[in-house]
C-alpha cells in the first residue's frame, strides 16, 4: 500500500486534522510595545549571553507587547527580556526569554523559528495617566513596569530603527534519543514595518525572584530609557548564522 504523504506534508504541525497554527507569514496590526531599557550586573549578563555573541554594554530591555490583531494567531500579549549584542560586527538583540498567553503563538514561535517562549500571563494597559506592563508566572507576579503615558513624542524613524534591529536566538532540536540534532544561532530581522506612534517618558521597573521565571537574575540597577511604540509589521523567517554542533 502506497502512503500518500502529500496530505501530511501540507501541514507544518500536528494534529494533522487541526494544526496548532496556520502557515506564515504572520501580519500584526496595532502591535504595541512598552520597552524599558535598564542597566544590570555585568557578570550576570555575561553568564546569560551565549558565545559567539558579544555584549556591548551591561544593558537589558524588558518588553511587554500587546498584539490585538495577528493573522492566524488571534490576539495575545507577550513579555520578556532582550539583550543588546554584537555578532560579526553587526549590532542586534539577543532574545533571552519570552512569556506568552497564547498557545498558537508559543507553538509557532518555538517550532518554526527559535523564539524562547513559555506560558505566562503578561498584561499591557493604561491605569489613569500611566502605561502599565505586568508579567505573572502562574499565580505569582514577577515583573511590574510603569511609564508616564505619552509624555514626550519621539522620532518615528528612530523608533523604526529600534524595531528593525537584527534579532538573534538559539534554535535547539533533539533526535528520538535526546541528542541534539540542531543547535544553531539564528538571525531574523523585521523589514516590513509602519510606525504609527512613538513616545517616551519617566519609567520604573521591578523584577521579582522566581525559580522557573528568573528575570530577576538580571537585576535592575538603573533605568536608562523607556519607549512606547505602536506599529503594523510582518515577521520574517529566521536563518542560521552559527552551528554550535560543528564547533564542538
Amino acid at each position: 500500500m502506497k502512503i500518500d504523504v502529500s496530505n501530511i506534508a501540507k501541514n507544518l504541525t500536528t494534529p494533522l486534522t487541526a494544526p496548532a497554527y496556520p502557515m506564515p507569514p504572520y501580519k500584526f496590526i496595532n502591535r504595541e510595545y512598552l520597552t524599558i531599557t535598564y542597566r544590570t550586573d555585568e557578570k550576570a549578563l555575561r553568564e546569560a549571553v551565549p558565545e559567539p555573541l558579544e555584549i556591548i554594554e551591561p544593558l537589558v530591555k524588558f518588553e511587554v507587547m500587546w498584539m490585538p490583531d495577528v493573522s492566524g494567531l488571534g490576539a495575545y500579549t507577550e513579555s520578556g527580556q532582550v539583550i543588546p549584542v554584537r555578532f560579526n560586527g553587526e549590532e542586534g538583540d539577543y532574545i533571552h526569554s519570552m512569556y506568552v498567553d497564547n498557545f498558537p503563538a508559543i507553538a509557532s514561535g518555538r517550532e518554526l523559528t527559535a523564539y524562547p517562549k513559555k506560558l505566562g500571563s503578561p498584561k499591557l494597559y493604561i491605569d489613569s495617566d500611566t502605561l502599565v506592563g505586568t508579567l505573572d508566572y502562574g499565580t505569582m507576579r514577577i515583573a511590574n513596569a510603569t511609564m508616564g503615558y505619552k509624555h514626550v513624542e519621539t522620532d518615528k524613524e528612530q523608533a523604526k530603527k529600534e524595531i528593525c534591529r537584527p534579532t538573534f536566538m538559539v534554535k535547539m532540536t533533539t533526535d528520538y534519543v535526546g541528542n541534539l540534532s540542531i543547535c544553531d544561532l539564528v538571525r531574523t530581522q523585521i523589514t516590513d514595518v509602519t510606525i504609527k506612534e512613538a513616545w517616551t517618558g519617566p519609567a520604573r521597573l521591578q523584577l521579582f525572584e522566581h525559580a522557573l521565571a528568573p528575570l530577576a537574575d538580571l537585576p535592575v540597577l538603573e533605568v536608562v530609557s523607556a519607549s512606547h511604540i505602536l506599529t503594523d509589521l510582518t515577521l520574517n523567517a529566521a536563518q542560521p548564522v552559527y552551528n554550535y554542533l560543528e564547533e564542538k
